[in-house]
């Protein structure tokens, strides 16, 4: 044949023209795939078990125990088996995400429905209702739990939520979609989620297990292809040929091992560098924030970093209309696991809207009350719990959707937060006397004795202690003002450096019996301590976290309303104590801090419940007046934008880093076809470049290219994808590049490619035609892609396949001179 020649044979090989290779191309399809699937994939799914249980257990340092992590990987494995063996059963491909729903729906019904499913794993609405109430328990416990945390029923509940929508990820993207590298994107979530929440780096150990149970998926996905050349499937070799012997593949693993390699280093300086970018949490959290697992203000240990910030800052102000300032309760802490105090919602209870709140329940109709009215505006403060006088009526002025808790007493919001509102808290404040608590009744209601609950593994010392100090009183209330009256003598003193330099910070049962050892803490120690004596005596006991009442700012009154500012420095806990017919009293047992209730004090007035010592003027403002001056005070304190602005670039940087992350499988692509390019140009790679490039475009739409398959058996199922596209580019006569069809285009590479690698040395000239070849590739690789579809297009820019599948690269090394 010589050059001027078409490079089209005239007499059609074998390979071409038998009837059965001929007719592959239609073989190759849905039953295809199918057979490959039930066939080859339980290596494949044991992978992704081990990959998704080595990252969970990243989770680590966020929780105690390793109950969470057995539990977590027996939802993935109940995921992935179930979906491995509903598909090896004739399920439908296509069905795989919704199978993998509902193993994971069967498998929470099992374990966390009490029973209440149809034939225990079908969901009806007792189990719905059921697992609403463990999600809110869960995500309460989450952001109310110092770290580690105790993996409450709500939060395994959450857990293995996670895990199995991780699960359908991963069996998704590896089995149904056959993209295995992109895999490593849905187990990042465990790995990244430590730093976020402790603000520290990556977990080395964890890192570099899970990329080695990353690069051994990669490795088991390329051997189960390989292992499918030589099974008999539709398309393989015909029986009785030899087949070639199998090769490495470095582009095909080595792509993988690459994108793999750049997700886990991504992985890592996210991790490190996420925690240190300014605005405080995600969504830009002030100085007024403090980061657990969510924005805003965290109960105990994280109570006390913001108490240790040198300089304090505003998080709210406000005016009043009672006769003392009062505490602005944020939560309750009722339920104590040994461990962290718990807001312990009552199960079933239900939260009710913020514009008409109940009278607390126990109220008897012979305490006297009177109503108030707190205008409240927010200066730095982004948290789900909202600041208030308790107990609250009603809320109005509120942005977004707020509930109240009958069981907790909170305001909370699932889906808002506190900053920047400005609203108006139409308050009870509570006067009994002293004598009424004195006769109030030791019978408590069932909702009331889980306040009695202390953990199996108390020290001794705590009863103890309590039973020497209550020695000699005669009812509940007597009892109760000498706890407090102890905890603030001249043996207790306040320090916020000490619980932390000494190694008992927080409000753990062992803390509290070293508190009282050492005698010496801050307002976390105190109630905390108060709260287990009283238990331990038999008196319900809560921990209330909020604010006290502030500074009081006597330029700023208005018709004699004085207008309070608090900031970070006055966040306080205190104690809640139970008595029949008037419902949760505060004591204050912090020395120093706050005021004692005068219904405490020796002449036992009677004074406001939730009210403090401090003096305010007493002229009344009425609720109008109090409503215009929202406008004023929220001008006096407007916020910098600095903070909304830095929460705006760190959510934005962090989208530009998932969105890079994501990217990353195509910019790996083009860098290979550009480089390619540029070996074909200067002549080192010629024909043999050109091929590779057209095998991997072929691939990356969807083509199933097998190592026994030679390169005409490849351009004859191309043909009939490309069918006869017109083409675009002209040669000059005779240079063998002329202009014509797709197809035309085709023949010349394939021909150039067989040449310089079987041929002569030197023996085809149009090799160093290079801009010719480049035109003929750019022709093919254009009507490869104008012959698929819009989503196999879009496939194949975003997650090409040849980065992790081999190809045939029977072509191989060209010519030393070719």
């Amino acid at each position: 044949m010589t050059p001027s020649e078409p490079a089209t044979p005239d007499v059609p090989t074998p390979d071409v023209a038998s009837p059965d290779r001929a007719s592959r191309p239609a073989r190759r399809g849905p039953s295809t795939r199918a057979a490959r699937l039930q066939r080859a994939e339980w290596p494949l799914t044991f992978a992704l078990l081990l990959l998704l249980v080595v990252a969970i257990g990243g989770l680590g340092p966020l929780l105690e125990g390793t109950g969470w992590w057995w539990l977590m990987t027996l939802a993935a494995a109940g995921v992935l088996l179930g979906c491995a063996g509903l598909r090896r059963a004739g399920l439908p491909v296509f069905l795989g995400p919704l199978a993998g729903f509902g193993v994971l729906v069967a498998f929470l019904t099992l374990l966390f429905g009490a029973g209440s499913g149809w034939l225990w794993v079908i969901p009806n609405g007792e189990t719905i209702d059921r697992f609403r109430d463990l999600a809110l328990s869960g995500a309460v416990s989450i952001e109310q739990q110092s770290t580690p945390a105790e993996a409450t029923a709500g939060i395994l509940f959450l857990l293995c939520i996670g895990a199995g929508v991780i699960a359908i990820l991963l069996d998704t993207l590896a089995i149904i979609l056959r993209v295995p590298a992109l895999a490593g994107l849905p187990v990042l979530v465990p790995l990244l989620v430590p730093g976020l929440a402790l603000g520290g780096e990556a977990n080395l150990q964890a890192l570099v297990l899970t990329a080695a149970a990353y690069l051994l998926l990669l490795h088991v996905e390329i051997r189960m292809r390989r292992a499918d050349i030589l099974s008999g499937l539709p398309g393989a070799a015909p029986p009785g040929t030899v087949a070639p012997a199998r090769r490495r593949v470095p582009g095909a693993l080595g792509g993988a091992v690459v994108v793999g390699s750049v997700a886990i280093v991504a992985a890592i300086v996210v991790s490190v560098a996420t925690p240190v970018l300014p605005g405080g949490g995600l969504t830009g959290g002030g100085p007024g924030s403090s980061l657990l697992f969510s924005n805003g203000v965290s109960p105990m240990i994280n109570l006390g970093q913001d108490l240790r910030r040198p300089d304090a800052e505003p998080v709210l102000h406000y005016r009043t209309t009672a006769t003392r300032p009062p505490y602005l309760r944020l939560l309750t802490l009722a339920e104590f696991s040994g461990r962290n105090w718990t807001a312990g919602e009552e199960p079933g209870s239900r939260a009710s809207a913020v514009d008409d709140i109940g009278l607390p329940p126990a109220l008897s109709a012979d305490i006297e009350t009177r109503e108030t009215i707190t205008n409240i505006g927010i200066d730095d403060l982004a948290a789900r719990w909202l600041p208030a006088p308790a107990p609250a009526r009603s809320v109005t002025g509120l942005l977004g959707t707020w509930s109240w808790n009958e069981s907790t007493g909170s305001i909370t919001s699932a889906g808002d937060t506190t900053r920047g509102q400005e609203y108006t808290v139409t308050a009870l404040t509570l006067e009994p006397t002293a004598e009424q608590l004195r006769q109030a009744e030791v019978e408590y209601p069932a909702e009331v004795r889980r306040s009695l609950r202390l953990p199996a593994e108390t020290p001794a010392l705590i009863g103890d202690t309590a039973r020497e100090v209550t020695a000699g009183t005669a009812t509940a209330y007597d009892a109760a003002l000498a706890l407090q009256k102890y905890l603030r003598g001249s043996a207790f003193s306040y320090d916020i450096e000490a619980p932390v330099g000494d190694g008992y910070d927080g409000g753990a049962i062992d803390v509290v019996s070293t508190f009282l050892e050492v005698k010496s803490g801050y307002c976390v120690h105190f109630s905390s301590a108060m709260a287990a004596m009283a238990r331990s005596i038999g008196i319900p006991s809560r921990i209330a976290i909020g604010y006290q009442p502030g500074t009081l700012s006597a330029s700023s009154s208005i018709a004699g309303i004085g207008r309070y500012s608090v900031d970070t420095h006055d966040l306080h806990a205190w104690t809640e104590l139970y008595f029949a017919g008037v419902g949760w009293v505060p004591f204050e047992p912090t020395p120093g801090r706050g005021a004692v209730p005068a219904y405490t004090r020796d002449d036992a007035a009677a004074v406001p419940l939730g009210e403090s010592g401090q003096t305010a003027p007493t002229n009344s403002l009425r609720p109008e007046n109090l409503l215009d001056q929202n406008t004023a005070d929220a001008q006096a304190d407007a916020a910098s934008p600095a903070d909304t602005q830095a929460g705006f670039l760190r959510l934005g940087l962090l989208l530009v880093g998932t969105l890079a992350l994501l990217l990353l499988p195509a910019v790996f692509r083009v860098t290979r076809r550009t480089l390619r390019r540029r070996d074909i140009r200067s002549g080192r790679t010629g024909a043999v470049g050109a091929w590779r490039e057209v095998t991997d475009t072929a691939i990356d739409h969807g083509l199933f290219v097998r190592e026994t398959e030679t390169p005409r058996e490849l351009a004859a199922r191309l043909r009939a994808l490309i069918g006869s596209e017109r083409g675009t580019v002209s040669g000059e006569e005779g240079s063998g590049a002329g202009g014509g069809t797709v197809a035309e285009a085709l023949d010349r590479l394939l021909v150039r490619a067989e040449r310089s690698r079987y041929g002569r040395p030197g023996g085809d000239a149009q090799n160093s035609q290079a801009a010719l070849l480049l035109a003929d590739l750019d022709l093919v690789l254009r009507g490869i892609h104008s012959g698929s579809g819009r989503r196999v297009r879009m496939r194949a820019t975003l997650l090409p396949a040849s980065l992790w599948r081999s190809g045939e690269r029977r072509i191989g090394r060209p010519a030393a001179n070719a």
